[in-house]
C-alpha cells in the first residue's frame, strides 16, 4: 500500500496540531524533514522541521517499527503548533515526498487489514469518538478494547467444539463410535442460552445515541427564541419584537453536565391569515407527538393559554415556563420564572430539563453497544443455533444440524471480520474522520 498522510487534528487554528503518516517506505523520507536519520523507535523528539534548508518550526516527532504501530506498519507523527501557515507548510512537504492525503478511516482500515483490530473493534472506536455520553463512552470501549471480542470467540469455540461431535456421527457411527448422546443437547442448549443473555446485553447505537428531544412552544413573541438562544448560549434563531417573527422549526444541540439533548423552537401559535406563518404553527401543533419533552413558554399567566397549551400536551412531559421576569413578577403557576435577557433561572431550567429525563430513564443496564449489521449477524447466529436444536431434538438429518451450526460459525466470522466485502469496508470506513 502507498506511503499516506492525514492532519489527524482538526484544520483550524490551535495550540498543537498531529500529523499522522503511514505506509512501507516512509521511513525513507525522515532526513529531507529533519536533516538527520538516527532515531530511535517510540521515543518523543523535539526538533526543527525542515522545508528544504529553511527551519518552519519546532516539533514533536515519533517514529515507530512495523508491526509495532497503530496500523502495523512503518508509521510516524509530527506535532507541530496549530498555526494555518504551518499547517500548509507541512502538507506541502508531504505532498513533495509523494506521500498521499489519506481519506477517511485509512488508518484503521490498515490497522484491521493488518489484524491489528478486529472489524467489530474498529466499528468500536468510531463509535467511541462518536460518543457523548459516559454511557455511550463506556459501551463503546467494552466493545473496542477485547471484552465483546472474547465474547464472540467463546461462541465460535464451543459452535466448533459442537459441530465436530456432529460430524463425526455423521462420519463414525457406522464404526461403532458414539459421539451423540444427550450431553450434546444440553451443550447445544446452553449454548443457546448464553447466546440470548448476551444478545440481551446489547442495545443498538441508535437507541443508545438517539438525542432527548425538546420542543418549545407557546404563544406569539412570548420569548420562545430568546429562551432557545440562551439555552444554546448562542444566536439560533432571529429575535424580534414583531409577532410571527419565527415561521418555521429551527433545531440545534444541547449540552449539558455530560448529557445531549436536540432542542427545537416553533413558531408561535396563534390565528393568523398569513399562509406561511399559519403552516409554521401546524409545524408546531403535530411537531408535539415527536418530543419527549415540551417546554411551553409564557409571559403572562393567561388563563386561556396556560389551557389550551395544557390540552395540546397532556399526553407529553410539560414544563410551563414564565419568561420576561426581568419585567414581569413572578406566578406561582409556572414550573420555572426566568429571563431570556438577563439569564436568571436558567440554571434552574437546565437541572429541571435533566431531571425530567433522569426520572424516565430505562433501569436495563446493557454492556455493549451494537450496530444494525452486529444484531442482524447476532440474530441469524441464533437463528441458525435454534434450527440445529431442533434438528437434533426431533432426531432429524444431522447433516442438517451440521450445517446450521456451519451457518451459525460464518457469522460469527462475519461479525469481526474474518470475511467480508469490499463493499462492506467501504461502508463502515469512509464514515470514519479524517487522520483515523
Amino acid at each position: 500500500m502507498s506511503v499516506v498522510f492525514a492532519l489527524a487534528t482538526p484544520p483550524a487554528k490551535s495550540a498543537i496540531c498531529v500529523f499522522r503518516v503511514t505506509g512501507s517506505g516512509c521511513h525513507r523520507h525522515i532526513k529531507q524533514f529533519f536533516k538527520r536519520s538516527d532515531f530511535e523507535f517510540g521515543r518523543f523528539y523535539v526538533l526543527p522541521f525542515y522545508v528544504g534548508n529553511k527551519v518552519i518550526d519546532r516539533v514533536g516527532f515519533l517514529l515507530f517499527k512495523s508491526p509495532k504501530s497503530y496500523t502495523g506498519e512503518d508509521s510516524f507523527e509530527v506535532h507541530s503548533h496549530g498555526g494555518l501557515g504551518v499547517m500548509s507548510a507541512i502538507t506541502n512537504s508531504f505532498k513533495v515526498a509523494g506521500f498521499d492525503e489519506a481519506p477517511p478511516g485509512e488508518f484503521t482500515k490498515r490497522s484491521f487489514l493488518n489484524n491489528k483490530l478486529g472489524l467489530n473493534e474498529a466499528e468500536s472506536l468510531s463509535d467511541l469518538i462518536d460518543s457523548v455520553t459516559p454511557e455511550e463512552m463506556k459501551l463503546s470501549a467494552n466493545s473496542l478494547y477485547g471484552e465483546m471480542s472474547k465474547k464472540i470467540s467463546f461462541f465460535a469455540a464451543a459452535i466448533d467444539e459442537i459441530r465436530v461431535r456432529v460430524e463425526a456421527e455423521i462420519d463414525f457411527s457406522d464404526e461403532g463410535q458414539d459421539y451423540y448422546d444427550e450431553n450434546l443437547l444440553s451443550s447445544l442448549s446452553g449454548l443457546m442460552s448464553e447466546l440470548e443473555l448476551f444478545i440481551g446485553g446489547c442495545v443498538n447505537k441508535k437507541e443508545a445515541s438517539q438525542k432527548n428531544n425538546i420542543l418549545l412552544v407557546g404563544p406569539v413573541n412570548s420569548g420562545k427564541s430568546s429562551v432557545f438562544n440562551r439555552l444554546l448560549g448562542f444566536e439560533r434563531a432571529i429575535v424580534s419584537s414583531v409577532p410571527g417573527t419565527t415561521r418555521d422549526m429551527i433545531g440545534s444541540e444541547l449540552f449539558y453536565e455530560s448529557h445531549s439533548f436536540a432542542i427545537h423552537d416553533t413558531a408561535g401559535i396563534r390565528k393568523t391569515d398569513d399562509f406561511v406563518e399559519d403552516a409554521g404553527i401546524k409545524i408546531s401543533i403535530s411537531e408535539i407527538d415527536n418530543a419527549d419533552l415540551v417546554l411551553g413558554i409564557f409571559e403572562s399567566d393567561n388563563t386561556k393559554d396556560l389551557n389550551f397549551f395544557d390540552s395540546v400536551c397532556e399526553n407529553k412531559p410539560f414544563l410551563k415556563i414564565q419568561n420576561k421576569i426581568d419585567v414581569n413578577k413572578k406566578f406561582a403557576v409556572f414550573d420555572c420564572c426566568v429571563s431570556a435577557k438577563t439569564g436568571e433561572g436558567f440554571d434552574n431550567l437546565k437541572k429541571l430539563i435533566k431531571e425530567s429525563f433522569l426520572g424516565r430513564s430505562s433501569d436495563k443496564k446493557y454492556n455493549f453497544l451494537v450496530r444494525d449489521r452486529h444484531e442482524h449477524l447476532f440474530n441469524e447466529t441464533k437463528k441458525n443455533i435454534g434450527s440445529a436444536l431442533k434438528v437434533l431434538q426431533n432426531n432429524d438429518s444431522l447433516e442438517l444440524a451440521a450445517e446450521e451450526l456451519r451457518l451459525a460459525r460464518n457469522n460469527l466470522d462475519e461479525l469481526v471480520g474474518k470475511k467480508y466485502s469490499d463493499s462492506l469496508l467501504g461502508d463502515i470506513f469512509n464514515n470514519f474522520c479524517i487522520g483515523k
